[in-house]
């Protein structure tokens, strides 16, 4: 992993950019570095991460105001060459904002923020899960309040079709369709996901499983 190049893009109210830029680093070796919201971004990297917070506080729709970055514009000539995307949480929600991945993140069902382990299964026919063992659940944490994800008949079919459901929860905690936890473009080189597999890469955080996901994520990249 030690040849992937990783930038990480913070916005105004990030709180997992540096989450993931230790974990790359301690956890994978990568060479990574923070990248600013207002800048271009001037530099090729193998993968560039939109990590999870809240970006300009949510008060609109959450990721909706991130979406208009300058830095987005460099990440959208990133993915036309085909380099590779992650967004976690936040991350997520401004990549379907910015129309990287179809659908959209409502409020939880039950309408309050949701912060607990719960547990992720995947079929292992995308690109980024090919590593993953389909008989097993892995536990990572959440942390959302808007973490519903919504997509019409036609789309969510299109996904399965093409095997772009990356991640469904076993125990669904916020209402999302078809317990989907995590998505993929239709060239799998662009990966939404709403659970926080660096807050899960290291024993000290009380487990290792997000640290299983990156490595199998991480092996789409290189």
């Amino acid at each position: 992993m030690k040849s992937v190049k990783a930038g990480i893009i913070t916005f105004p109210g990030s709180n997992c950019d540096r989450d993931m830029l230790v974990c790359l680093k301690d956890a994978f070796g990568i060479q990574a570095k923070m990248l600013w919201h207002r800048d271009l971004i001037d530099e090729d990297f193998d993968l560039l991460v939109v990590p999870g917070g809240f970006s300009y506080g949510d008060y609109l729709r959450a990721g909706a105001i991130a979406r208009f970055a300058k830095a987005m514009g460099s990440l959208k000539e990133h993915a036309d060459k085909g380099r590779a995307v992650i967004g976690i949480c936040n991350g997520f929600q401004i990549l379907c904002e910015a129309g990287f991945l179809p659908g959209a993140l409502l409020r939880n069902v039950n309408l309050k923020h949701i912060c607990r382990d719960v547990h992720l299964e995947t079929k292992g026919e995308n690109a980024f899960t090919r590593g993953l063992d389909t008989s097993r659940a892995y536990r990572i944490p959440v942390s959302h309040s808007d973490g519903n994800y919504r997509i019409n008949s036609d789309q969510l079919k299109e996904l399965q079709d093409e095997g772009r459901i990356a991640f469904t929860y076993r125990e669904n905690p916020n209402g999302s369709v078809e317990n989907i936890a995590g998505v993929t473009d239709k060239n799998q080189r662009v990966l939404g996901m709403m659970p926080h597999p660096e807050r899960a890469a290291d024993p000290l955080l009380g487990g290792t499983d997000g640290k299983i996901l990156l490595e199998s994520i991480l092996a789409a990249v290189a």
